[in-house]
């Protein structure tokens, strides 16, 4: 050993050029890399669910396209005169479907069938339907439908909200709509964060950073700036898809109805008025005034009377003495959605709910829930939820790329995939703001059952790991020193 190094000194080196500083290398705040680490585990589990759920609803995009081809000589009518009674074509109905009670009938208008819907205790959620040509009181032809729905959209609508699986597979779509915020909100926050410290441009968020010719930065480019693009369809899609979930929808329901914000009832109740005697036996809660055809021209001439156009749904009433009740049905912008309650006998309004009168929650959810479907702008509506599924299954499919970008490839440390983001974020955060953060936490966790459930999981599988870590690394015992320096 030299006098040199006795004394601390060495001996000099040439000098180099000192590099520029990595930002990449400056400490990270706690609350980044607790959102880093969230955001790359929720992303390697929840992304199969996603994936998913952006394969099936691509295939629902087309189901409109699908019923004009499969079932178009069903819904279209034939160009002809005017419309026969509505008497007469419930008739005809009733004479091909002899059986059941009539659920609904929607009268054919712009150039659709009438179609007759038929309840019987052996279908449970699933109808009937007859469809007659209003022109020629013909019947077309009859198919098993859900809420209006034909057998395939119903097929592809199932295989979107539970995989044909029932309850079971409902857990899915809504693990993918409770986590898909969660993943939008952290991804625009973490790639906010990485343009400021390496203060790039802010084109750049809506432009992707192509400097680099390929590797993880690239693919992180494409991956980030994809999702900027989809951040709102993408939060629009997760908020509508929870309110008709399972439980998240449950309890979102529950909050409407404490807000009074829900979509209104309308009254049925015919006070005074005698129930009306004789008919045969119906079955599913249909009165006997459903027996006679005329009822329905005399229930639909008071709604038109009363201002509604358009596709409409006149319903027989479920108890006998009841009134019926007709609904506009024109999903598409602007929407018709009044409703009426009609004395079936004496043929007078008795009840009334505009939509225009519904608070607007109730307002927001039913515009929301029809666009989520595709129905609300029509094809453009379809293109725009097309390009939204494409665009997400881009986005995680460079999330994995990333992942397998990103592994050790050293002989030493060679791995399959890329490590996880380092813990010890929770840890890092300071009292006032962990605190506020628990508590938003488990609100919003109780309120999305399958975000808190996981979550928890994660945390508690997370620490325990860690611990467990920490303390291999203490049991580890310390080589002692070379001798000699």
């Amino acid at each position: 050993m030299s006098i040199t190094e006795l004394h601390g000194e060495s001996t000099p080196e040439p000098r180099t050029p000192a590099a520029a500083p990595d930002p990449s290398a400056r400490r990270t705040p706690a609350w980044a890399a607790l959102l880093l680490r969230l955001h790359f585990y929720a992303g390697v589990l929840v992304a199969p669910f996603l994936l998913v759920a952006a394969l099936t609803g691509l295939a629902y995009t087309v189901s409109p396209q699908l019923d004009r081809v499969l079932y178009g000589d069903l819904l279209t009518a034939a160009p002809g005169g005017p419309a026969k009674p509505l008497a007469e074509q419930v008739a005809a109905a009733r004479a091909a479907h002899p059986d059941g009670a009539i659920a609904s009938v929607q009268p054919g208008t712009d150039g659709h069938t009438t179609r007759v819907e038929f309840a019987q205790p052996d279908l449970g959620d699933r109808q009937h339907t007859v469809y007659v040509d209003p022109h020629t009181g013909r019947v077309e032809g009859q198919l098993t439908t859900w809420f209006d729905s034909t057998p395939v959209t119903t097929w592809l609508d199932d295989l979107h909200r539970n995989l044909h699986l029932g309850d079971l597979g409902r857990h899915y779509s809504e693990i993918a709509a409770s986590w898909l915020w969660v993943l939008v909100l952290g991804g625009i926050i973490l790639w906010w964060r990485r343009r400021g410290a390496t203060r790039t441009r802010t084109r750049h968020l809506l432009v992707p950073d192509l400097s680099a010719r390929r590797g993880v930065r690239r693919t992180r480019a494409w991956h980030a700036t994809t999702g900027v693009w989809l951040a709102v369809g993408l939060l629009f899609l997760s908020a509508t898809g929870l309110t008709w979930s399972r439980y998240a929808g449950g309890n979102f329901d529950t909050a409407l109805d404490a807000l009074r914000a829900g979509t209104p009832e309308i009254s049925t109740s015919l006070t005074g008025a005698p129930p009306p005697g004789g008919g045969e036996h119906q079955h599913g809660g249909a009165s006997a005034t459903a027996a006679d055809p005329a009822t329905f021209d005399r229930v639909l001439a008071a709604a038109t009377d009363a201002g509604l156009t358009g596709p409409m749904r006149i319903t027989p009433a479920e108890e006998p003495g009841s009134a019926w009740t007709v609904a506009q049905t024109d999903n598409t912008w602007p929407v018709a959605r009044d409703r009426i309650a009609v004395d079936p006998v004496a043929g007078t309004v008795t009840a009334r709910s505009d939509f225009a009168d519904w608070p607007l929650l109730a307002q927001l959810s039913s515009l929301g829930v029809q666009a989520h479907m595709g129905l609300l702008f029509g094809p453009v509506n379809q293109v725009l939820l097309a390009a939204l599924a494409l665009g997400l299954l881009c986005v995680i499919v460079w999330g994995y790329r990333m992942w397998w970008q990103r592994r050790p490839t050293r002989t030493a440390r060679r791995a399959v995939v890329g490590t996880a983001p380092v813990r010890g974020g929770l840890r890092g955060l300071p009292v006032w703001a962990l605190l506020p953060a628990l508590v938003v936490t488990v609100a919003v966790g109780w309120a999305l059952p399958w975000f808190g459930g996981p979550l928890l999981a994660f945390v508690v599988i997370d620490v325990g790991l860690g611990a467990l870590a920490r303390r291999r690394r203490r049991d580890v015992p310390v080589s002692p020193a070379p001798a000699g320096t």
